[in-house]
């Protein structure tokens, strides 16, 4: 059996944006006020301007960290665990309700298609409480896969792999 090698493919914003759009698990890294940080598995979503968007609660960890410091790391991941992920770094918002009715309904389609009752939706996330997170991508590393190291001719000289 052949090894896999792994992979790190650096890709344009457009290229970005297709991967992130097919996949809806996400590792959330805020940062808590002690300094340390905070980890928050996720379901994730892009919306129409390039934003990556997650539902939550104002009193949530991730949600009052933000809120203090909109620094965020995510890391991307396929459905398997083997597949290819992605590191982003972006510029983190919250918003609350009201305001946060109709992004939350982009963010359900985004992950989920079509609702059967968009009115029904819309009063579920008002007495739930919802808010969303908004994260404006700064930068981003590969898209990369795990597996053995590369044989080194196939190496760069000054980039890491994964």
């Amino acid at each position: 059996m052949a090894p896999t090698y792994a992979t790190a493919d650096r890709v344009d914003l457009d290229a970005l944006h297709r991967f992130v759009a097919e996949r809806h698990h996400a590792t959330l890294v805020t940062t808590k006020q002690s300094g340390g940080l905070q980890i928050s598995p996720v379901t994730c979503g892009l919306d129409a301007q390039g934003r990556i968007v997650v539902s939550t609660y104002p009193q949530r960890a991730k949600t009052v960290n933000i809120r203090r410091s909109s620094a965020v790391t995510l890391c991307i991941h396929s459905d398997e665990w083997n597949g290819p992920y992605v590191q982003i770094d972006g510029t983190a918002e919250v918003i609350d309700l009201p305001d946060s009715v109709e992004p939350l309904v982009d963010y359900y389609r985004a992950i989920a298609g079509e609702h059967p009752d968009w009115d029904e939706y819309r009063q579920a996330m008002v007495t739930q409480g919802k808010s969303i997170i908004r994260i404006a991508i700064d930068t981003w590393g590969p898209i990369a896969t795990g597996g053995f190291p590369p044989p080194a001719q196939d190496q760069p000289a000054d980039e890491s792999n994964g």
